[in-house]
Parts: C-alpha cells; structure tokens; sequence
C-alpha cells in the first residue's frame, strides 16, 4: 500500500478548474517530484494534499487513512509536514521560536530536544543564529529555517514546494544535498520544484503536469532522456 495515494483529485478556484482528476501515489522511502510550467496545478496539489486548499472531488489517502476532509492542523499529528513556497517563516519571531513551532505537536521535552539538536546538526547555520530574528535571515537561510521547522514535527512524509525558488546557485546546490540527506535518513519526499533538471536527479519517480492534468509519469531517469521532457523543460 502507498503511503500516499491521491485519486480523481479535482480543485476549482471559483469558476476555474485548476486540477482536473489527478491521481498519483508516492510509496514510503521514496522521493517523489511533480514537474511542470507555473500554472500547471503543482502548488495547488500541495495545498489539497495537506488540507489547505478544500477538494471538489477525488480523494486522498495518507498511511491508509482517508484524509480528503480532514483539515490541515490534524495531518500534522498524523505524520505529514508542508514545506510552503516562500518559505513563510515567522519574521518577527527568532529562529528557535520558529524551529519551536514546527514541534507544536510534540509532547516529549526530552525528544523535542534530540529533535532540535538533530536539525542543528543537519542546519548549523540555524544554530549559529538561532536568536536572531527570522525576518534578517538571507533567502536561503530562510529556506533551511523552512526545512527544519517542518523536520522538527518528525514527519512521515515532507512536501516541499519550490525550495530552490530565488536562491543562488550555490544555496541550490546546498538545499538540494540536504534533501537527498533528508530522503537518506527515512523521511519520504514530495517535491515541487521549478528546476526540473535538479528535480530529477534527486527523484526516484516523477509526475510531469500541464494544466491540471498528468501527461507523463515514470522513472526520473527515463524521463530525464524523453525527449518531449527535455524539450519543455530542461531546456535541451
């Protein structure tokens, strides 16, 4: 059984059908990523899938349990973290506090703590400025304080939504180590991600978009060499 198993998934804005009838799964231990142009439905996937967004029709199904209707606050407990696109962290709050909030569901002092020295270790920038206002963070610092705050609920399963969006070079070549890291240590991964290329070299499958519906799926590798895939976004 997938860990996750999305079916038929339908979401409107309005008079406007934004995704129209999706399925995919993602199995544990894997990372999974969705690719395609803005507007594709990627972010709104996200969004249905973590009880952000409220679905038309279809269903979703984390860990056996059906979710559709459950609301977002509720799959956190149940082991399932978002990871928003901008990063969204708490400006005017320190980065410990931010760090403290993605542990709202974590009752054990004492595991909160190995929690957080875990994060620290995988982020030690964060611990470096772990006093410091989150709003005087540089992008990418913002980017990783955005990771480890969704680390800190000790997830099942990670969505991340564009984690390189606005990052230099050199930060994207960082956070994408960090999420092979993160897939390494057991967490499963639902990547979006603008940078299609990156995207698949770190997948194990991928789901490509256009419009709201799913065109293309299979092994990154085999769809990094399509032809049809190269051609609209890698850019070869």
């Amino acid at each position: 059984m997938a860990m996750l198993e999305v079916k038929d998934l339908e979401v409107s804005y309005g008079m406007i059908k934004a995704i129209k009838g999706v399925s995919f799964e993602v199995n544990e231990g894997e990372v999974i990523s969705l690719i395609g142009a803005n507007g594709a439905g990627k972010t709104t996937i996200l969004h249905a899938v973590s009880g952000l967004l409220s679905k038309d029709s279809g269903s979703v199904t984390f860990m056996g349990q059906d979710i559709t209707a459950t609301p977002a606050h509720s799959i956190v407990y149940l082991g399932m973290a978002h990871v928003p696109e901008g990063r969204r962290v708490f400006a005017q709050l320190s980065v410990l506090e931010n760090l403290k909030l993605g542990a709202y569901t974590r009752k054990d002092k004492n595991e909160l703590e190995e929690t957080l020295a875990m994060v620290y270790k995988r982020f030690p920038r964060l611990e470096e400025r772990k006093n410091q206002m989150a709003g005087t963070l540089s992008g990418g610092e913002q980017q990783m304080l955005a990771m480890g705050r969704a680390l800190m609920s000790h997830p099942k399963l990670i969505l991340m939504d564009e984690p390189s969006m606005g990052l230099s070079p050199i930060f994207v070549e960082e956070i994408f180590s960090i999420i092979r890291d993160i897939s390494a240590s057991g967490t499963t991964v639902l990547l979006v991600e603008q940078n299609a290329k990156k995207a698949l070299s770190i997948a194990d499958r991928a789901y490509v978009l256009e419009t709201g519906n799913v065109t293309l799926s299979g092994d990154a590798k085999e769809l990094t060499n399509d032809e049809s895939v190269k051609k609209a976004y890698l850019g070869e």
